[in-house]
């Protein structure tokens, strides 16, 4: 009985070091198919991130094209909207907003006067002050620019920066009238940066303002024309990397 007790025990050892062969070589398959599985995921990433980059780079081409078609009318502002987009988003980066990363906001500032192409070039042009009629139908190009774009969905926040670029902090801007936060926060920053390059431009019938000259008249909008955070975070971008800007983009 000893023998036969021990051969059962035996024969239970061995199956029993058969089943756990079978169970780590089952595991070792698995642990491989989850690797394969995991360079199968690490590969897709990869082509979805090289694809929404390349994505990405052709919606950047063709709105800065859209952006130079609308400027193309007029030889003095030249790159205005490359300028002001780059000085928007180092105010932003300024400010510590991570709208400075979003490329709908890049996109606003780039394409915020292209209801503009409504406005005739007898208006667009007018080497003297706009009479009321004129001026109401300039002041329409935000809403312009806002139905043109209203159908493309990838533009998103740009959309709110078309419309409201021309508010004021105290209400007295346009088309809507609004004041304080309630006016879009890129819209509030893109107002700091359109008015820093229109201060440093060279015009036919003036030379442009400093950098700091242009500070001084941002700063005396604060809290009016301005939003005053976005004033302040004009102060901490450099006249080194303003400069690098005009330099990018004449």
């Amino acid at each position: 009985m000893g023998d036969a007790a021990a051969d059962t025990r035996d024969d239970e050892l061995i199956a029993l070091r058969s089943a756990l062969a079978e169970q780590l070589a089952m595991a070792a398959e698995k642990e491989l198919q989850l690797e394969r599985y995991a360079a199968d995921l690490r590969e897709t990433f990869k082509q979805e991130r090289i694809r929404a980059q390349e994505l990405r780079a052709s919606y950047v081409a063709t709105v800065r094209a859209l952006a130079n078609a609308v400027e193309a009318r007029d030889a003095y502002t030249g790159k205005h909207a490359e300028r002001v987009a780059a000085y928007g988003l180092a105010i932003a980066a300024a400010a510590g907003l991570r709208l400075a990363d979003d490329a709908q906001v890049e996109f606003g500032f780039l394409l915020h006067d292209v209801g503009k192409v409504a406005v005739p070039d007898a208006i667009l042009f007018k080497p003297k002050p706009l009479n009321t009629g004129e001026r109401t139908l300039m002041e329409q190009h935000p809403l312009v620019g806002f139905d043109i774009l209203r159908g493309v969905d990838f533009l998103g926040e740009a959309k709110q920066v078309v419309r409201s670029h021309h508010e004021r902090w105290d209400g007295k801007g346009y088309p809507d009238g609004l004041a304080g936060e309630d006016i879009p926060i890129a819209a509030r920053i893109f107002a700091v940066a359109d008015t820093l390059d229109a201060l440093t431009t060279d015009r036919p019938y003036r030379t442009g303002r400093t950098f700091d000259e242009a500070r001084v008249i941002v700063a005396a909008g604060s809290g009016t024309q301005f939003d005053p955070d976005a004033a302040a975070a004009l102060t901490k971008v450099t006249d080194a990397e303003l400069e690098q800007i005009v330099e990018d983009h004449r």
